[in-house]
């Protein structure tokens, strides 16, 4: 069996940037860095939103039917 090396968190970034600016340009590699991530909710405002649009019987239904 191979034995697996993996790169340092500091290579992968170097390397990934690289591909980046070679294959989108400068100013396509700025922007797709630039990109916002979607904020997450915090778990229980997740949860609840979830709940509040959940159909019981339809989820039920499906969960437990064979």
């Amino acid at each position: 069996m191979k034995e697996v090396k993996y790169l340092n968190e500091e290579d992968i970034i170097i390397k990934g940037v690289n591909v980046l600016l070679k294959e989108l340009g400068p100013v396509e590699t700025g922007r797709f860095l630039n990109i916002q991530r979607q904020k997450r909710l915090e778990s229980i405002k997740r949860h609840k939103e979830w709940q509040k649009k959940l159909k019981k019987d339809e989820f039920l239904k499906e969960v437990f039917s064979s």
